[in-house]
């Protein structure tokens, strides 16, 4: 009979972890024994995995002229080894040609060297100095000799060990070996290069096999690693060109013997991080100290040096590479010690690659998410988490210099309310009553005063208005908090408020309000059932002042797609919002404001060529255009799983909607009511979103309509109840829009930057369509009219920087 197998539950969690920690520790001790005792092996297999990197799309396009496979990967190789050794060939010859000329530098050599040693010799203004150290020095050795002395009983006689004598045949053994191991390792590198090459697919399957579990997951993982390191190697060897070229001129220019042999040195040692460039600086200017009698041309070389070097690391490499790799500062710099200490300078070149691997397959694994977290780029922790962090730790001054960046960044002081002050306060709400203790909470409410008082100083209201809005937190002092942003908020746009320390759930404290008549009052909640709560704090506020309009700001709605108008009624308010900025358009509808000011969509410099173009494409009167955006719509819709998407263009200064699919369920003054068709989209350009698209002639991503400052008092789109929108412009190829891809839907959404990317190419791919439907002069007649504008990035609200 055997024991019985005890629980973790019985063994304890403590246990339990370090049994864990230790199983961890022992398997990461084993793939480290691994990976440096397999280094003889795993070295050439790496570098055969960065060379087939390198040399895959050459492959992939000979393919596609036609070439069969074996012959395209043969002559890829080929191609690789006649570079490598053409190059070895040219730095041969120049090698060889300085190696003949060395001898006639001695003399320069020798000169300079005893200049320089009588320049240390003579007297100078630390002579005293340095005898009086040497003095004391021999003194010390004297004694401490004397200390240590043993009288000899006899003449010690010296003996010399010397080393056995070796044959000539040992010595040139010794010399094929060590030739022999690099051409070793080069064969194994290049067989193994052809074979990734030749089965690159198979290959690419069995790893996708080995990572398991989702096949949607692994697949995003290859992609993105390939992706990356293919842009990684491309950037890098632009920004070593960019290098080597300048430093070659440079060279020759000043009289540098080998010029473009070092320039050459230059270009190859920038793929060694760090030291690299440091060695080959080494030289040229050696050769420039031997060469010249004097020291302009040292000084030029080391000149030319250090300008190269900070315009490459200053303006080239930020930016080319941008995010190529998305790894961080610091994680570069500890995997190159980290590959080094592994696998010597090889693990130095191919450090990059390979922590790239890692970090991606940390962002696609969820048990490795470490790696992702410790290797990349992307903060830690996203803004209002930082925020949040600072005032936990009850570092005020951190906290008030974090909030002072954040807001700069956001651009004004209600979009950092919105997007960082606010999830702020509902995080500490959260954690009220499950984390958080009483001097957490002390720290939060202290350090976010504080905070508040240092903005409003930052960006003061203008003085002498009367304000007519109040301001007032239903029952906590985060609700209190919340609306001291809120009054700010108005203020700066326009609608002065005053923001009161006094609760709405308690009628002594309401009385205490200085405010007399004010015409609307928003009602700050947080509580966890904001509707009880705010349903009696509303019938306080209509008993102290009956004329004044309610709006009940709860932000713990979130998301929520709408909100029922007979809600409001039945709380006593005139309105609800769940942000801040929905909440500066309710208040500002209840003063009677106009709430008519929301970015309208421009009108292009080239809008005659592009409706020219719109006519001669036929997209406006074929109906077999209509059928064709109207497929690629119902595509859009079913893969980004969207309620509705269409086709839009703009002529005469008017949408039109060439294809719609789907259909939008919204409620509009309490009525609900169903959008199936483009009609209702088709009104005057400056009210469409897509008339932002075409006018700038890259994609926009709206998350929230209801929370974006620029749309959200937009007339047309608050009568659709629409909420999120995404579109991408149909570019021809000399540039500029005629049209959009757009998807819409009632709710709150997002789309990532790989997302927003595909529908940009979808869209290009409707745009191709369409113009083939055309004669092809027709076409690039009126094509040839376009201004040639550069094409442009897509941005989600902001540039995206390319992965």
């Amino acid at each position: 009979m055997g024991l019985p197998r005890a629980t973790p539950e019985e063994i304890g969690p403590g246990r339990v972890g370090v049994v864990g920690a230790a199983a961890g520790a022992l398997l990461v001790a084993l793939v480290l024994a691994g990976l440096y005792l397999g280094r003889d092996i795993l070295v050439p297999l790496a570098l055969a995995v960065l060379l087939g990197f390198v040399l895959s799309p050459l492959a992939t396009r000979l393919r596609r002229w036609g070439l069969p496979h074996v012959l395209a990967v043969i002559a890829v190789v080929a191609f690789a080894l006649a570079m490598i050794g053409g190059s070895i060939a040219f730095m041969a010859s120049e090698v060889r040609e300085l190696s003949a000329e060395l001898p006639t530098y001695q003399q320069t050599i020798k000169r300079k060297l005893a200049s320089l040693r009588e320049a240390i010799r003579a007297p100078g203004m630390f002579d005293g100095l340095t005898r009086t150290v040497t003095l004391v020095q021999r003194e010390a050795s004297d004694i401490a000799a004397a200390a240590t002395a043993t009288p000899s009983p006899s003449r010690v006689q010296k003996v010399e060990i010397q080393g056995e004598s070796r044959s000539p045949l040992q010595n040139a053994m010794d010399g094929l070996e060590r030739v022999a191991s690099p051409l070793l390792t080069a064969g194994i590198v290049l067989v193994f290069t052809f074979l990734i090459l030749l089965d690159r697919l198979d290959l690419r399957d069995r790893l996708i096999r080995l990572m398991g579990g989702n096949l949607h997951r692994a697949t995003d993982a290859m992609d993105e690693a390939g992706e990356r390191i293919s842009s990684y190697l491309i950037v890098q060897l632009w920004v070593n060109l960019s290098y080597g070229i300048p430093m070659a001129l440079g060279l020759w220019l000043i009289g540098v013997p080998g010029a473009f042999l070092w320039g050459a040195v230059a270009a190859l040692m920038r793929y060694v991080p760090y030291l690299g460039p440091m060695i080959s600086a080494v030289f040229p200017l050696t050769l420039a100290f031997a060469v010249d009698p004097g020291w302009s041309m040292v000084l030029s070389t080391l000149a030319l040096i250090v300008v190269l070097e900070l315009i490459s690391n200053n303006v080239v490499e930020p930016w080319l590479y941008g995010s190529s790799t998305g790894l961080s500062a610091i994680s570069l710099i500890v995997a190159a010690t980290f590959w080094t200490a592994l696998w010597g300078p090889v693990g130095l070149i191919m450090s990059t690659p390979l922590t790239v691997c890692l970090l991606v397959i940390g962002r696609h694994l969820p048990g490795l998410q470490f790696f992702d977290v410790l290797l990349g780029s992307a903060p830690a922790l996203d803004a209002p988490t930082r925020l949040y962090q600072r005032l936990l730790s009850g570092d005020i001054d951190e906290a008030v210099e974090l909030g002072r960046e954040l807001a700069q960044e956001a651009g004004s002081m209600p979009a950092f309310y919105q997007d960082s002050a606010l999830p702020v306060l509902r995080r500490a709400v959260t954690d009220y009553q499950t984390v958080s203790t009483s001097e957490h909470r002390l720290r939060l409410i202290t350090g976010m005063e504080a905070l508040l008082e240092e903005l409003q100083e930052l960006a003061p209201a203008s003085a002498g208005a009367t304000p007519t809005v109040l301001c007032l937190g239903a029952k906590w002092e985060v609700d209190t908090l919340a609306a001291r942003m809120l009054a700010h908020a108005l203020t700066l746009e326009g609608a002065p408020a005053h923001a009161d320390p006094a609760l709405a759930n308690s009628a002594e404290s309401l009385a205490g309000v200085a405010m007399q008549a004010p015409r609307a009052v928003c009602l700050s909640v947080f509580a966890p059932e904001p509707w009880r709560t705010a349903r009696r704090a509303c019938r306080r506020i209509q008993r102290r002042w009956p004329g004044a309009r309610i709006v009940v700001c709860s932000w713990n709605i979130g998301d929520q797609a709408q909100v029922d108008p007979a809600l409001a009624e039945s709380l006593g308010a005139h309105a609800i919002a769940g942000s801040l900025v929905e909440a500066v358009l309710r208040a500002r509808e209840s003063l009677g404001a106009d709430t008519a000011e929301w970015e309208r969509a421009s009108v292009p410099r080239d809008d005659a060529q592009r409706l020219r173009l719109l006519r001669s494409l036929g997209a406006l009167d074929e109906p077999a255009m209509n059928e064709l955006c109207d497929h690629a719509a119902k595509r859009a819709a079913a893969i980004f799983d969207v309620p509705a998407a269409m086709v839009t263009v703009v002529a005469d200064n008017e949408v039109r909607v060439l294809g719609f699919h789907g259909s939008l369920r919204t409620t509009v003054d309490g009525q609900d009511s169903v959008i199936n068709s483009g009609q209702a989209f088709q009104v005057a350009r400056e009210h469409a979103l897509c008339g932002h698209v075409i006018a700038q002639n890259e994609a926009l991503l709206v998350p929230d309509i209801a929370q974006d400052p620029r749309f959200a008092a937009n007339p047309h789109l608050r009568g659709l109840g629409l909420r999120f929108y995404a579109g991408a412009p149909m570019r021809m190829k000399r540039g500029g829009a005629i049209g959009s891809l757009c998807l819409l839907d009632t709710a709150p959404g997002h789309l990532t930057e790989r997302d927003l990317k595909l529908l940009q190419a979808m869209a290009q791919d409707l745009m191709d369509a369409i113009a083939q439907r055309r004669p092809q002069a027709d076409v690039e007649a009126a094509d040839a009219d376009a201004p040639n504008e550069q094409e442009p990035s897509a941005t989600v609200g902001q540039v995206v920087p390319d992965p």
